[in-house]
């Protein structure tokens, strides 16, 4: 595959999200995790960081002696980029919030629900994005359910290959429900434009509506990563501009 536009000083920092792996729901993109792979060769020697803004997974779930072996090619693909210099860090989603201490401690890859970080004179705040919609609110109640210790702690004793199909039947069913909800980017705006303000940011990027693009606010800009599903996205900020990608082919809209 070709990549237009990406950077070959290594100061960019790239962002993708919401690739939902291990699900193919009808019109999603054939192959994307071998074009997420390849995604992931290019950026050697090309960026500085990599953020995987939440939901890589459809779903995902640590037991002692077991990881899904039909994503091994991406998790070395993510290994390889970490050893050539490319900091990669992977916030959790509402559908991959599982993650525990695998990424740290086989990849060297640093998990986390939100961060703040500086790139090229600005202050970013990321954010996976989920829990931001005024709709979300019997979601936050259900995801303090699925994540409480004991909940955990019994679904590890399900059997790996009924636990997985068990989590994604759910996760499609769940998917099918949120077609019905509209949330507009104006709200995520909104709550960006807010958090910006209480953690002094001048640059938002987050993810989970799959409404790719980037705006210009009063307080600074805003990314929306969009998705790896149904399209191919991708953005990044480098030392002149924050850019959205709608595809690797595609010319970037851009917000400086």
């Amino acid at each position: 595959m070709n990549f237009r536009g990406l950077s070959n000083n290594m100061s960019a920092a790239y962002f993708i999200s919401d690739a939902h792996l291990g699900v193919s729901p009808a019109g999603s993109v054939s192959e994307r995790e071998e074009h997420l792979i390849a995604f992931f060769k290019e950026l050697e020697g090309k960026a500085s960081h990599l953020f995987i803004v939440g939901d890589l997974f459809e779903f995902w779930y640590e037991y002692d002696f077991y990881a899904p072996s039909k994503h091994f090619s991406l998790l070395r693909a993510l290994a390889d980029l970490k050893g050539k210099g490319c900091e990669v860090k992977l916030v959790r989603g509402n559908h991959d919030f599982a993650c525990g201490d695998f990424f740290k401690r086989v990849l060297g890859v640093e998990t986390c629900s939100h961060f703040v970080a500086e790139f090229h004179g600005r202050k970013v705040y990321v954010c996976h994005g989920d829990g931001l919609a005024k709709v979300d609110g019997l979601y936050r109640i259900f995801r303090k359910i699925l994540d409480f210790r004991l909940n955990r702690f019994l679904f590890k004793w399900i059997h790996p290959d009924i636990g997985m199909r068990l989590a994604l039947s759910i996760g499609s069913n769940s998917r099918n429900l949120n077609k019905q909800r509209i949330v507009s980017e104006e709200e995520f705006l909104d709550k960006a434009r807010e958090i910006m303000r209480k953690n002094d940011c001048d640059t938002l990027v987050h993810g989970h509506n799959h409404i790719g693009g980037v705006w210009k606010v009063p307080e600074g800009v805003v990314i929306n990563c969009g998705q790896w599903l149904f399209e191919e996205n991708f953005s990044s900020i480098s030392e002149k501009n924050c850019y959205f990608y709608p595809s690797c082919l595609a010319e970037p809209s851009s917000a400086c």
